[in-house]
């Protein structure tokens, strides 16, 4: 580690003169700095750009390189930790790569199934979209009912080690900051870029991501407006992820959807509908619907690709959700704060009331607004801020949950500009408290109750004989006394000479 340290130090040399060329430090509020940090911001901001009109962060985490890119990506879920301007700002990030070389990705293909390309493919195509972990090809497969066509995705050579090796960097200045900044630790910098970490590692994973694709493709297969592409497991290894090509209009592109003579307005209502279900139903969302990670195929459906980052909701964060989103329908403050103390996010020591009272200063406002001027995913990071003052425990599902719905609700909002977000959000979310809080949905929690008891009443015979042994082991010790290695009573030794 002594000898990494150098090393360390003038890559985040590197990255602190990127950060400041690019103007990224204005984004920083000197009021929360020690008096060095201000200094240094300071002196940084003596060499930005000035160029008002560009987004400082995205130009300078693209600068920095792929590792960064998702960096950023990551920290547009996040607001709690780098602030709503940033994370507003980072959300605009594309993970847009230059593309390697179509031989380099066959190699690839080759080195995964250990047999030439060919025997699986009858053609791959060149690159049409690159990303900092992989890139897509257009190819085609032989079948029993004649050729189709694939997507391929294929992962980017030596990205394993690059990643690795800022990752170090990235962990050792987090261990800084917690080390010499005492402020910093009640953001957890070494547990944020541990969470990088293993995000990462599950993405440079194909397998893993297949399997997301097939566990959505499995929830939603009776959803008649919203579907994802097969995998083609024969053809899918860790480095390469083959599945069905999706023929259609992508959302990035409103006007071609319309062209396409499909209904912007009804398939903005599909966008924030099929989120809520994943959400409230399964559980299991897409956490990454972008417009370009989202389709309307030729019959109208919706369909998502690009499953690598993904969101997952126990019951209990499941019910939060769908209560609070009632609460503001019903303007049911009281409602809404209970949920709070029933989940346990805010702490018992302080007043129902009281915090019933902060969310009618959220709440309210919203009602003397028009429909299509009310943002469900602002009204979400209000209440986000307002229950940090009653210390509401950070939950990173529901930051995901937020960030996500923030970007759902810009693409619904690009279809169409006069959404009513909640008449279109009540029918899935009154739908879910009726179905899980309704008589349906206690009988069913009875059922789970009745189960789990069954199979803890099973346990009990191997229980009472553990309990025997252990009973029958401190008897003979308190007879006998305890026994102490050799090594122990020499460490004690050691101890007690010092």
């Amino acid at each position: 580690m002594i000898v990494a340290a150098p090393l360390h130090l003038m890559r985040l040399a590197r990255v602190g003169f990127v950060l400041a060329r690019e103007g990224a430090l204005g984004l920083i509020d000197p009021s929360l700095l020690p008096p060095s940090g201000r200094a240094l911001v300071r002196i940084g901001r003596l060499i930005e750009r000035r160029d008002p009109d560009r987004s400082r962060l995205v130009a300078a985490l693209t600068r920095l390189g792929p590792s960064y890119v998702k960096f950023g990506q990551f920290l547009a879920t996040r607001p709690d930790i780098v602030g709503m301007a940033a994370a507003r700002e980072l959300s605009a990030l594309q993970d847009r790569m230059p593309p390697f070389s179509r031989n380099e990705a066959l190699a690839t293909i080759n080195e995964s199934f250990v047999r030439p390309w060919r025997e699986l493919f009858t053609e791959i195509g060149e690159p049409v979209a690159a990303a900092s972990i992989a890139q897509v090809h257009r190819a085609r497969v032989a079948g029993e009912s004649g050729e189709r066509i694939v997507a391929v995705k294929v992962l980017r050579p030596g990205v394993r080690a690059r990643f690795r090796s800022d990752l170090e960097t990235m962990a050792f200045a987090a261990r800084q900051m917690e080390t010499w900044t005492p402020g910093a630790r009640r953001l957890r910098p070494v547990d944020v870029v541990a969470t990088l970490a293993r995000s990462v590692e599950v993405e440079m994973d194909l397998r893993l991501e297949a399997a997301a694709l097939s566990e959505l493709e499995e929830n939603t297969r009776d959803d008649p407006d919203f579907r994802v592409p097969l995998i083609d497991w024969a053809r899918t290894a860790r480095d390469v992820l083959t599945s069905e090509w999706v023929e259609g209009a992508s959302l990035s592109d409103p006007e071609a959807v319309e062209k396409a003579g499909h209904d912007r307005v009804a398939l903005a209502r599909t966008v924030i509908r099929s989120f809520l279900q994943h959400a409230l139903r399964d559980g299991f969302f897409h956490a990454d619907m972008h417009q370009g990670n989202l389709f309307v195929d030729a019959q109208g459906r919706l369909v998502a690709v690009d499953c690598g980052i993904m969101g997952r909701l126990g019951l209990k964060e499941r019910r939060f959700l769908a209560e609070i989103l009632f609460g503001f329908i019903t303007r049911d403050y009281d409602r809404v704060a209970q949920v709070h103390f029933d989940a346990g996010y805010v702490p018992a020591h302080h007043s129902v009331s009281d915090f019933s009272q902060a969310i009618r200063a959220v709440g309210e406002p919203i009602h003397d607004k028009r429909a299509d001027e009310i943002s469900m995913a602002s009204l979400l990071t209000l209440l986000f801020e307002i229950t940090a003052l009653f210390d509401m425990t950070t939950r990173t599902e529901l930051v995901m949950l937020q960030k996500t719905m923030v970007v759902v609700e810009g693409v619904a909002r690009s279809l169409d500009p006069h959404l009513d977000m909640w008449r279109t959000a009540e029918p899935v979310v009154r739908g879910w408290i009726e179905r899980h809080l309704g008589p349906v949905g206690a009988i069913e929690a009875a059922a789970r109750g009745a189960h789990a008891a069954g199979g803890a009443f099973g346990l009990l015979p191997s229980l009472v004989r553990r309990a025997e042994s252990i009973s029958a082991s401190l008897q003979l010790a308190a007879q006998r006394g305890f026994d102490i290695s050799p090594q122990s009573i020499e460490a004690i030794g050691r101890a007690e000479g010092r």
